[in-house]
């Protein structure tokens, strides 16, 4: 069994996750959850990042919005952005 990957939160995620309607805040949460229990369960679409993004990955919240993060060793996951695809720029 695998453990849950400690989930840590930059300030530029806080700040982004604060200015989210209550409904993608909720749907970010549900997520995040999903995220915890299997890190590539299918639905997420978990996936890494080549070029300028190199080392990072992200997972889909829904059609639109994605949690960009950084696997950060010893269990830890560094979330850096939450947003829609312009968090990729």
């Amino acid at each position: 069994m695998t453990t849950k990957p400690q989930v840590v939160y930059s300030r530029n995620f806080v700040r982004q996750f604060k200015k989210l309607t209550p409904q993608m805040q909720k749907q970010a949460i549900e997520a995040e959850e999903l995220f915890k229990k299997d890190l590539f369960l299918k639905e997420l679409k978990t996936h890494k990042f080549g070029g300028n993004l190199q080392g990072l990955w992200a997972f889909s919240i829904n059609y639109k919005d994605r949690i960009v993060f950084e696997f950060m060793g010893k269990g830890k996951v560094l979330f850096h952005k939450i947003g829609s695809h312009d968090i990729y720029k």
